[in-house]
């Protein structure tokens, strides 16, 4: 893998990467890497580049023709039908296999010669070095060539601009939306997917090729939008909040504003140190910085360079979090340094980010991590994990980043040793306690997981990556294996184990001896035995190349006359007898048949001293004499020596030091008072040993033995020893790994002594906490009738010591009500052993499985009574435990009768099992109706409560409801609610029709990764779990044949029976009716597996969901043709494929042939996206024009075609017919639109009668047509004008039609086809039209050839290139952000281009632009664009304007009024699920109608107006309500007019297609805008009229097709009302109106008003209620009202809001203002009379003043002031002048009096500098957030 360089012909030096980043969802820019080619003979450049969309490419200054072809981005298989997904999965494996050897071939100039160069080099690392001595036992080049140097020549430089639009993979955007609209927008890199690094930029996707690397971003300065007025200047103090900081791997060379733009600003970072594309990332956002301070205590470490800088960015809002969680690092970071070596690079950065798809990601100097990890100084749970996963990412940078695996075997070394010296950290962080406890913890794991099902950590000949369900395993076991090598490296000598290992292979890192930084098991297991001595050769096969672990069977006993005690020894490897004769299974797996080594044993003799003993296991079976030291006596417990120690350990225990130094071991739980109080000790039932006990334990030799002391073994471990001794060792030994030991075997033999031991060891503080905690769930087993339930006093009564104890002291505690005290949990001890001692009485259980009465009743009284007021850290933790332990409590353990859980089963509940339940549903509601209003640190409550819903629910306690569920799965919850609310979906039957239409539409369209994987994973387990509890069976019969009992059959049966129940399983469901016949199922499935934008695994997870449900068409094998050659081929070494860049010589293929393959040239025009090709990125050029040899001979002149006079004189080629430019150009654009749409799949080639299984297609179709043979006859010159394009296409979808049957397939899709063309054709024809009368205007000239659009300037090209980036393939069009970023920059708006910020994604592919000027109105050349031509439909916008049409229906997604004729928008919720599922549609917004409105409301006007004129003169009503396709408009009028104000008593039935919302609202009278703090005029002040916003309101209504009806004055005769006139007195309609505001007849915005509610009125006033007229005025009045609104609306401007959001943010951290800051809750603050007293709607306080200043609730600050002054009378009126509340309300009242002084100075000043500026104060329409267009 490392030498791949020598098959791929270069290496890399140097990169060079600059993006400019558009917050929307985009990025553009140009990456330079510098190759060192190896061969002369290098042709082809093959680069990895997935979602990029290439724009040009040049290699050595000099234009370079380039293929880019993405196999995952047109996946496409013959039929989309869901029994063809086996072709689909071969397909993915074929596109993932294509991509390894690169998506981007570059062919090399044929000016460009390769020279040579350097020759010994050792570029990337010491790759010659590598060759030349290869490592022993490792693949690789003979000796001989081992000596030969690779030569190398001069480098090039290969300079690629390319965009990104809305990337699947490898880049994640986190953008505000409906849902979310307080998410912060920030972007960061994400390892998504393996091939996350060339999903953003060109590169060679390979984690063993490095370069160093250098990078250049430009971001907007602030992501809010200022003032329009505002200068700069102004800006600063308002803005310098949260600027948009970018933090890249490297270090930050330098940050400069934009050359070009003040608005922007430019990160540079280099990289020096050697690195791979895959440890890069960068992240880019509003992130606060929190420099983390160099620890002065250790100000350089041992080599004397000083400390490294280091830094943690988290979002705004969380920066006293990221303070709290980060405190420890530097500690990590001196320990590491000092430990290991010096940091390896110069700076280390932590970025937390939001929406993670993983808990982190590391990579060089950079680590990003979820915000999830980050809390506050309340927290106690969280504090461990996330130092642990923090101190992590540190050690990776030393193991993991600069030192690499060397093959992906040695990942398990790479992974392991990161966790190693991680642990080594946390040993010194949290002691060492903590660190043996959680290795034993993880030792009992692996025994638990590598029983014969896992494979060796490292297996040297899979060339594969690890499977990624694999590696929890691998990183769970690797660390022990280094712990227990380190442990025998220790004995081996005097060695210091890898103490010494560690620090030397560091440094070879560092120093550059170590080859390319990368790491082999084999040269860390030299250097081992280098340092140790030690021969590791037997370990590494066991433990490391080998699987499994050993069981070991140890007895002991005392031999008198050979003073010794014999020990025997049994071994056995479970993984090896689990392989059987599985031959295959013993060599894919490699289990360990028997394991060897060495074993201390510890024997503690009778005078308590221990003595350690070695074993040398050699057999499976010995026995062991080891000499007893002590001259044999037994243990007395009574003599006077035993006697002094205790006296010893009890001085010990008061605080004698001297007394504590001389006693070697004591009694832990010595000095405990209630275990020396006669009275104490019956009230705790404290039980003793008994005479025999006594006589048995006298009788001992020895105290106890230890075996495997020394933990040098992953091993499970069986001995068996009396009570006594596992009581002595618990109570003697100090190590915390012999206390858990002794604690589990205790478990075992349940005794009253056992439970007072146990007991005892809880109350002891002593222990350390986590032995304490597993000696309160051991007592569990002494919670049993035999021992009268003894463990479950022993629990209650230690926990009656968090309790409010009984006033008698003989109460019974089984019949007390356990009222808890407040909580403090200021002892992190007493906390944890408190939730331990809540889950094991949770487990107590009586024999028919319940839990007794009282127990259920304690855990809903600890959740009642709780009270958490005056604890300084929250209890949401606690909460969880408690709500945890009582779902455990209330289901009965006690196994079903038929082994399922059915809902038929009874267990039996009496009517007190009943009431404690639903007490317990009422609590548990009750916390999480509190978790809703006061959110616990990631609603984990709220999750507590989902699961314990989901317990009983499985238990059939209460009934499994989808709809509790449901509503948590939407988005706008948080993360972990709706993966907790899906795993509770899962459960119910989530397989009907409409519940899987909504789950595979989060598949395809969530917002949210995590919630999208998760939902795809769990959907395909759940199915084998529903099955499993008996949701879904065939018969009953067959399933009871598959019941399998232990009557010594064979193993061979057992696993036939066990495949025969799998095979009837997957029979279930595929014929189950509502899950394998799941017609949503079926339906959606593979459309979204097909998607270029699907998640690559939710792409796997349905592929294995449809392996599961569906039966799989078996596909026909492919034919293989060999051509023997006809002479024999001399055998050479395989030079680089060059076929993917076609020669010069194809340039004249201008054929009409089908085969895709060949004819290149004629497919050249093709879209990014065409599905059927086989190199569909080929586009990229001919758009781009990079590339002579697939760009297309026409009007333009590329830069890239190295124009010269033969390539000219073929331009006009196309037009041999006769053809305009004109017209050309847009055949061509809609051809392209054709080939790009979703639907055009089937007609991209020319029907294959046999390919496509249609023999008898050409006898019935004479006149075939497609679009590929349309294309060609395009570029032939065939076509006279378009409109014989046209009347081919309409040929081509009448054959369709003619040969299909109305409603298969291919008839619908025709259909669609029809459609999308006919609103295309229409636009192309009204723009030409346009461009027509422009030509009149103004002469027109030819332009046969325009400017390069690419000058040879460094930055220009990818500033200017992000204009083309709408040009990429066309993708899901997403809600924009109003940004100050990204789209918009100086240079496009040079160019003539909108240079609005971002604009919305449309698939327009721009090719070089028109000489026409920068204003889009100004009337330009007739040459149109390639698309449509904005500058002409801006001309005749503004004929428009002063000649606009009196019925103007839009139609185009800008108009928020279009979408009310839609019913379907009102549909309940059910429907909506069936809206959401369609895969389509996120596709639909790529049709051109919808993507130009993104970029500026110019076409709007022009594009539907044919549409709206023919629907106005047309006769029926009906016709309005439909958008039909575009005929001209009738010269004729027509005699009875559609739906005017008279009409509605001929047609009753035009009032059926009317809007539901239009028939039910109708108010009768003219109501006041809403949503306005006051009105926006009154008659003393009346408002001067504004003519610009009464314009666009009458604009915006004329689009309605409501609006139709009142765009004309009525003519009684034409509309079929005579009586009109002599009803209405005062007529009015908008045209009339629009008269009246051109001739300036409207002085005032209240006239204006009053005409428009005039023609509201005279409608209802003619009209009765529900006809089609009132109807028409109700939707248009809403409208009007939702408008006027804005027109009238009056805010704070947006500095004004600005300063009085920071004044709120002042005034709320002073701590004066505490008492205000939330709404008063009247039950929790024991005031039930507050809003009898205070009105509920005049209660205010700083929350809800916030929220309404937020929300542009004030018109000025004198308002905001009011609801100030009106918060503290509240306060007063309700609780006096002279109380402790009334004294605060006063200080604050003048607190906030004497800031708000400040804020309106401020801004009477700001208004008088506008005043004399001349302009005016444009208040800002959005909050301080990003908001989505």
């Amino acid at each position: 893998m490392q030498r791949e360089y020598i098959r791929r012909g270069f290496t890399i030096s140097h990169q060079k990467v600059v993006l400019e980043i558009d917050f929307s969802g985009g990025a553009w820019g140009y990456t330079e890497i510098t190759i060192v080619p190896y061969s002369e003979n290098l042709k082809t450049i093959h680069l990895h580049s997935r979602q990029c969309y290439i724009h040009s490419v040049t290699v050595a200054s000099q234009p370079a023709d380039f293929i880019h072809h993405d196999p995952l981005s047109s996946l496409n298989i013959s039929n989309p039908d869901c029994h063809n997904h086996p072709e689909l999965k071969r397909r993915v494996y074929s596109a993932l296999q294509e991509g390894d050897e690169g998506e981007l071939s570059i062919a090399l100039p044929a000016g460009i010669k390769i020279g040579e160069g350097k020759s010994n080099s050792s570029l990337n690392g010491g790759v010659v070095s590598e060759v030349g001595t290869p490592e022993p036992q490792t693949p690789g080049p003979s000796a001989h060539r081992a000596n030969n140097v690779v030569k190398e020549y001069a480098p090039l430089t290969v300079k690629i601009f390319y965009s990104l639009r809305n990337p699947a993979e490898g880049l994640q955007f986190v953008l505000p939306s409906d849902a979310y609209p307080f998410r912060v927008p920030h972007v960061y890199t994400s390892p998504t997917c393996p091939d996350a690094a060339r999903c953003w930029v060109p590169c060679v996707d390979n984690l063993w090729e490095r370069c160093t690397w250098e990078f250049e971003f430009v971001v907007p300065k602030y992501l809010e939008e200022p003032t329009s007025g505002s200068e700069d200047d102004g800006q600063e103090g308002s803005q310098g909040e949260h600027p948009t900081v970018v933090v890249c791997s490297g270090e930050l060379a330098e940050q400069v504003s934009h050359p070009h733009n003040s608005n922007k600003t430019i990160f540079l970072f280099s990289q020096t140190v050697l690195t791979s594309v895959q440890h890069i990332a960068w992240a880019a956002g509003p992130f606060h910085v929190h420099p983390i301070p160099a620890d002065h205590n250790a100000s350089e470490d041992p080599s004397g360079v000083a400390q490294p800088l280091m830094h943690a960015f988290c979002l705004p809002g969380y920066e006293s979090q990221l303070v709290n969680s980060v405190s420890f690092i530097r500690s990590a970071m001196n320990f590491y340094s000092t430990e290991f070596g010096s940091y390896p690079f110069g700076s280390y950065k932590m970025v937390f980010v939001d929406d993670m798809p993983q808990p982190r990601s590391d990579s060089a100097t950079l680590s990003l991590i979820t915000v999830d990890l980050l809390h506050g100084d309340d927290a106690i749970d969280q504090v461990y994990e996330t130092r642990h996963s923090l101190s992590h990412a540190l050690a990776c940078q030393w193991v993991g980043i600069n030192i690499h695996q060397k093959t992906w075997s040695d990942t398990w070394l790479v992974n392991g040793l990161g966790l190693y010296i991680c642990a080594l950290f946390l040993r010194k962080l949290m002691g060492n306690n903590e660190y043996r406890f959680r290795m034993k913890k993880d030792c009992q794991r692996v025994l638990e997981y590598d029983n014969g099902s896992m494979p060796p950590i490292c297996q040297p000949n899979n060339p594969d990556p690890p499977d990624a369900a694999l590696l929890p395993f691998v990183n769970l076991k690797a660390p022990l294996v280094l712990h227990i090598l380190d442990r025998r490296l220790c004995k081996s000598g005097t060695s210091l184990g890898l103490s010494r290992v560690l620090p030397k292979l560091f440094l070879s890192a560092i120093s550059g001896e170590m080859a390319a930084n990368a790491l082999s098991t084999h040269a860390f297991l030299r250097i081992c035995r280098k340092v140790s001595g030690m021969e590791p050769r037997t370990f590494a096969d066991q433990w490391i190349y080998g699987s499994g672990c050993p069981t070991f069977g140890f007895s002991a006993s005392f031999n008198r006359k050979k003073m010794a005690v014999e020990i025997s020894m049994r071994q056995e490897a479970p993984a090896y007898l689990a392989a059987g004769d599985n031959e295959v299974m013993k060599t894919l797996m490699k289990p360990v048949p028997f394991f060897e080594g060495q074993m201390t044993i510890r024997i503690h003799e009778a005078d308590g001293t221990p003595y350690e003993h070695v074993l040398d296991i050699r057999s499976p079976f010995k026995r062991y004499e080891v000499p007893f030291n002590t001259k044999y006596k037994r243990v007395r417990r009574n003599t006077k020596r035993y006697l002094a120690r205790q006296a010893a350990a009890q001085a010990a225990a008061e605080g004698d030091q001297d007394a504590a130094e001389a006693m070697g071991l004591i009694d832990m739980g010595f000095g405990l008072e209630i275990w020396e109080k006669e009275n104490e000790r019956e009230n705790w039932k404290v039980v003793d040993w008994t005479e025999e006990d006594e006589q048995q334990m006298s009788g001992a030799t020895y105290e106890w033995i230890r075996i495997d002391a020394d933990f040098e073994w992953i091993a499970a471990i069986a001995f068996e020893q009396p009570d006594f001794m596992w009581v002595s060792q618990l109570q003697r030994d100090r190590d915390v790994v012999a206390q858990l030991e002794a604690v589990e075997a205790l478990a075992r033999q349940p005794t009253a002594v056992v439970s007072s031991t146990l007991t005892k060891t809880v109350l002891v503080s002593n222990y350390f906490f986590r032995i304490r905690c597993e000696a309160a769930a051991a007592l569990v087993t002494c919670a049993v009738s035999r021992l009268n339930f003894l463990g479950l006093f022993h629990l209650l009564k230690l926990f009656l010591r968090y309790c409010y104890e009984p006033e008698d002291q003989n109460q019974d505690l089984f019949q007390y009500t356990y009222v808890p005290k407040p909580n403090d949990f200021s002892d992190i001890a007493e906390y944890f052993v408190r939730k331990s001692i809540l889950n094991a009485i949770s487990r107590v259980r009586l024999e028919d499985g319940k839990t007794p009465a009282i127990i259920r009743k304690f855990l809903t009284d600890q959740l009642r009574y709780n009270d958490n007021t005056a604890n300084p850290y929250h209890d949401a933790f606690y909460i969880c435990n408690i709500i945890s332990a009582l779902a455990c409590a209330t289901v009965s353990v006690a196994p079903p009768e038929r082994g399922e859980l059915l809902q038929t089963e009874s267990k039996d509940y009496s009517e007190e099992d009943i009431r404690l339940m639903k007490d317990a549903v009422a609590e548990v509601d009750r916390y999480r109706s509190m978790d809703r209003l006061i959110p616990s640190p990631h609603n984990v409550v709220t999750v507590a409560a989902l699961e314990f819903y989901m317990v009983l629910a499985m238990a059939n306690l209460i009934p499994n409801d989808a709809r509790v569920y449901f509503p948590l799965t939407r988005e706008g919850n948080g993360t972990q609610v709706r993966i907790a609310a899906f795993d509770g979906l899962f459960l119910t039957k989530w397989y009907t029709p409409k519940i899987m239409a909504y789950i595979l539409a989060v598949m395809a369209h969530d917002s949210c990764r995590v919630v999208r994987r998760h939902v795809a994973r769990n959907a395909v387990q759940s199915l084998a779990l529903l099955v499993a509890m008996g949701e879904m069976k065939s018969s009953l019969k067959e399933t009871e044949s598959l019941l399998i009992e232990e009557d010594g059959a064979t193993p061979e049966k057992v696993k036939e029976a066990k495949k025969s129940e799998v095979d009837l399983m997957i029979k279930i469901l595929r014929k189950d009716r509502e899950v394998g016949k799941n017609e949503a199922l079926r339906e959606y499935l593979m459309p979204i597996a097909l998607a270029p934008d699907a998640d690559q695994e939710v792409r796997w997870c349905l592929l294995k969901m449809a392996d599961l449900l569906v039966r799989g068409a078996e596909e026909a094998p492919p034919k293989v043709t060999i051509y023997l050659p006809p002479t024999p081929v001399v055998e050479q070494a395989p030079p680089l494929p060059t076929v993917r860049v076609p020669l010069k010589s194809q340039r004249t293929l201008k054929t009409t042939s089908s085969a895709p393959k060949i004819t290149l040239p004629t497919k050249a025009v093709l879209s990014p996206s065409t599905p059927g090709l086989e190199t569909p990125r080929v586009a990229n050029a001919g758009v781009n024009g990079q590339r002579a040899i697939f760009a297309q001979p026409a009007v333009k002149g590329k830069k890239g075609a190295v124009v010269n006079g033969k390539k000219e004189k073929k331009a006009p080629a196309a037009q041999a017919a006769g053809m305009s430019i004109n017209d050309l150009r847009a055949c061509r654009n809609a051809l392209q639109k054709l080939r790009g749409y979703k639907h055009a799949p089937l007609f991209l080639q020319p029907v294959d009668p046999v390919r496509d299984k249609a023999p008898n297609y050409f006898e019935i179709i004479k006149n075939p047509m497609d679009l590929s043979t349309m294309g060609a006859k395009l570029e032939a010159g065939q076509y006279h004008d378009r409109f014989a394009f046209e009347a081919d296409f309409r040929l081509m979808i009448s054959n369709a039609k003619t040969y299909n049957v109305q409603g298969s397939y291919a008839y619908n899709e025709a259909v669609a086809m029809e459609s999308f063309f006919d609103k295309q054709w229409a636009r192309i024809n009204k723009t030409l039209e346009a461009a027509d009368k422009a030509h009149q205007a103004q002469p027109s000239k030819v332009e046969p050839e325009e400017p390069p659009a690419v000058p040879p300037v460094a930055l220009r090209p990818p500033v200017k290139r992000p204009v083309d980036l709408p040009a990429a393939p066309p993708v899901p069009a997403r809600p924009t952000i109003k940004l100050k970023v990204g789209g918009g920059s100086a240079a496009p708006k040079a160019q003539g281009e909108p240079s609005t910020p971002a604009a919305a994604p449309t698939p327009k592919v721009k090719g070089r632009k028109p000489k026409v000027p920068a204003a889009p109105p100004v009337p330009s050349a007739p040459d149109v664009d390639d698309e449509l031509l904005e500058e002409v439909i801006a001309i005749e916008r503004e004929k428009g304007e002063r000649h606009p049409p009196p019925a103007e229906v839009m139609t185009t997604p800008s108009s928020s009024k279009r979408k009310a004729p839609h019913p379907a928008a009102e549909e309940d919720g059910e429907e909506e699920l069936l809206a959401l599922a369609t895969p389509e549609k996120k596709q639909r917004s790529s049709p051109n109608e919808e993507a130009a409105s993104g970029l500026s409301p110019v076409p709007e006007k022009v594009t539907e107006r044919p549409k709206n004129a023919g629907t106005k003169l047309t006769l029926s009503v009906k016709k309005t309500k439909k958008p039909a396709p575009p005929a001209p408009p009738p010269a004729e009028p027509s005699p009875a007019k559609a739906s005017t104000k008279g009409k509605e008593k001929e047609k009753p039935k035009e009032a059926v297609p009317t809007p539901t919302p239009a028939a039910t609202t109708a108010p009768a009278t003219p109501a006041k805008p809403s949503k306005t703090k006051k009105p926006s005029a009154t008659p003393a002040q009346p408002t001067p009229i504004n003519e610009k916003r009464c314009r666009e309101i009458l604009k915006t209504l004329l689009r309605m097709p409501e609006a139709l009806i009142f765009s004309r004055p009525v003519d009684p005769e034409l509309d079929g009302c005579p009586t009109y006139y002599d009803e209405i007195e005062h007529p009015m309609d908008l045209g009339t109106m629009e008269k009246k505001l051109k001739e300036g007849k409207y002085l005032t915005m209240e006239e204006f008003q009053a005409d428009m509610e005039l023609i509201f009125s005279n409608c209802r006033k003619f009209n009765p209620p529900t006809t089609y007229p009132v109807n028409c005025a109700d939707a248009v009045e809403r409208a009007f009202k939702k408008e006027w609104a804005k027109a009238t609306e009056k805010r704070l401007s947006w500095s004004e809001k600005r300063s009085l959001q920071a004044f709120m943010n002042k005034l709320v951290a002073e701590d004066v203002s505490w008492v205000f800051r939330e709404p008063v809750d009247p039950e929790k603050l024991g005031i039930p009379t507050y809003f009898d007293v205070i009105p509920r709607h005049q209660a205010r306080d700083l929350r809800t003043i916030r929220q309404k200043l937020d929300a542009d609730k004030y018109d000025s600050i004198e308002a905001f002031e009011a609801d100030l002054d009106l918060m503290i009378r509240n306060a007063i009126t309700f609780n006096g002048a002279d109380s402790e509340v009334g004294k605060i309300a006063v200080v604050v009242r003048n607190r906030y009096r004497e800031l708000l002084s400040n804020v309106k100075m401020q801004a009477a000043k700001k208004r008088k500098e506008t005043d004399t500026k001349g302009g005016s104060a444009t208040p800002q329409p959005v909050n301080k957030r990003a908001k989505i267009a």
